[in-house]
């Protein structure tokens, strides 16, 4: 009996290859997905874009004082007929981005806070080795607005950017691309309020396009004048 109890002994202190194997694959495998996940986790948050609330002051103003005003000017028969904005193009180019991303995710993260939507990074379509840029890098960033967030913009440069504008003297007139649409450049985007001078990491110019239903440059150049459009004389 003793021989027996000192064997079951030996047994019982003896670890057991087949229940080692069978622990190895219960345990848990690292997630890496979750791993990828928490370092993105610790990256700085994109800003935060806000929504529109109600419909916005020149919207209101362009059903209610615009429609009538180019009717009368024009002529139109129905309301179909009268030109409006339909959505604006804000481009804006980094030169240095070519030597650092970082820069251009800068200037995107300010025209967030601009347009009050997250813009896309903008490449390059083909090499040009004169400038060192090659096919695909990145070279600024562009944003699309419509509706009402649209018209906030609008509200936004034409009351408030624009007069900050050092020297400014009204927009050129001329700048139609002869089927309505009006394109202008503003040297420093520091101009918008959104932009806090003393955070700011450098100084970018940009270009904004207003896209419209406009017939012609008349037309055109009618709409926007009638939202306040300081064009000079």
């Amino acid at each position: 009996m003793a021989d027996k109890d000192k064997k079951d002994a030996k047994k019982a202190g003896k670890p057991d290859p087949k229940a080692e194997k069978g622990a190895k694959a219960a345990a848990p495998k690292t997630d890496k997905g979750a791993a990828k996940t928490e370092k993105a986790a610790a990256k700085p948050a994109a800003p935060a874009v806000e929504e529109p609330k109600g419909p916005s002051r020149l919207r209101v103003q362009y059903d209610q004082v615009v429609k009538a005003k180019l009717t009368e000017q024009f002529g139109y028969k129905n309301q179909f007929q009268v030109p409006k904005i339909t959505k604006i193009v804000i481009n804006m180019g980094v030169g240095e981005g070519v030597a650092d991303r970082k820069k251009v995710e800068q200037a995107a993260a300010d025209l967030a806070l601009i347009a009050g939507q997250r813009p896309v990074i903008t490449k390059a379509r083909k090499s040009i080795a004169t400038f060192k840029v090659r096919e695909g890098q990145a070279i600024g960033c562009k944003v699309t607005l419509r509706k009402d967030r649209m018209y906030e913009f609008v509200d936004r440069l034409i009351n408030i950017a624009l007069p900050r504008v050092r020297d400014f003297r009204g927009l050129n007139p001329k700048s139609f691309d002869g089927g309505g649409n009006y394109t202008l450049g503003v040297k420093e985007h520091i101009v918008f309020p959104e932009i806090d001078y003393d955070k700011v990491a450098e100084v970018w110019g940009m270009d904004i396009t207003v896209c419209t239903t406009a017939r012609s440059d008349a037309e055109g150049r009618a709409l926007l004048a009638a939202f306040n459009f300081p064009f000079r004389q």
